[in-house]
């Protein structure tokens, strides 16, 4: 969540069954800002994998990450 917040990302949990239609979990644009929605539902697990997918595809290579985060990122980015 931390590299997101500096991606001028906002990670938010909601609990996406009771919204009455089929959502899923994932980056949108609310109001001009990035959000992006993960179902609370979901494992740890797949969360982090949710959201490592994401941000692997954006432009990170000039913020500062720990090391063993931007090599989960690389993961999914190597996947593409």
């Amino acid at each position: 969540q931390e590299v997101a917040e500096k991606l001028g990302i906002t990670v938010s949990e909601h609990n996406l069954r009771t919204s009455g239609i089929p959502v899923k979990s994932g980056l949108c644009t609310l109001r001009g800002k990035s959000l992006f929605i993960i179902d609370k539902h979901k494992s740890i697990h797949e969360k982090n994998e949710m959201l490592a997918s994401c941000l692997s595809k954006m432009k990170h290579e000039d913020i500062y990450i720990v090391p063993a985060v931007r090599e989960y990122l690389y993961k999914y980015s190597s996947e593409l």
